[in-house]
């Protein structure tokens, strides 16, 4: 996204949308977080997309939006249960352009507006500054084994803001 262009467009994940969200989560994983994974690791955790129906499903399962910059998808991410910031991915061309950022305040608040005072994310090394700019107090450091490869993140939280109550004009 060009120094001043619009601010990404978002909109709810369609089923038609798999096999772009997969590609841009490969491409994302292999260039943003090459500086704190190895090429294994890496591998690894794009294998994640490589069943692409068991992929989609996880999208569609969680509420996951889209966005798009100029009409092509720019980035996405994932509310599971309400209180889980499942995923975030951008398109490398365009990290650290604002996608990302759109992406995360439209997650807490929609997870605000369902009432979840505490959204939670597992932060990969990659997107932990991110997140941790964004308010995000690190609880727990983590590993897992993905594809035989042992990958950390750190679980975050971040207190959101109560919903604004209207009341009526009487």
């Amino acid at each position: 996204m060009a120094h001043g262009a619009a601010t990404p467009g978002l909109r709810p994940y369609l089923p038609a949308d798999a096999a772009a969200l997969a590609a841009l989560f490969r491409a994302s994983v292999d260039a943003l977080a090459a500086e704190d994974y190895d090429d294994d690791q890496r591998a690894a955790w794009a294998s994640a997309a490589d069943d692409e129906a068991a992929f989609a499903s996880r999208l569609a399962d969680a509420l996951t939006i889209v966005a798009l910059v100029e009409g092509d998808v720019a980035g996405f991410a994932s509310l599971r249960n309400g209180a889980t910031f499942d995923m975030l991915y951008v398109r490398p061309d365009l990290a650290r352009h604002g996608v990302g950022s759109a992406l995360a305040e439209a997650i807490e608040k929609l997870a605000g507006a369902r009432g979840t005072s505490t959204l939670s994310v597992d932060a990969s090394d990659a997107a932990r500054d991110f997140f941790a700019a964004r308010g995000y107090i690190p609880k727990t450091r983590n590993t897992t084994t993905v594809a035989g490869q042992w990958l950390g993140n750190t679980t975050m939280t971040k207190e959101l803001a109560a919903p604004a109550v209207t009341g009526r004009a009487h």
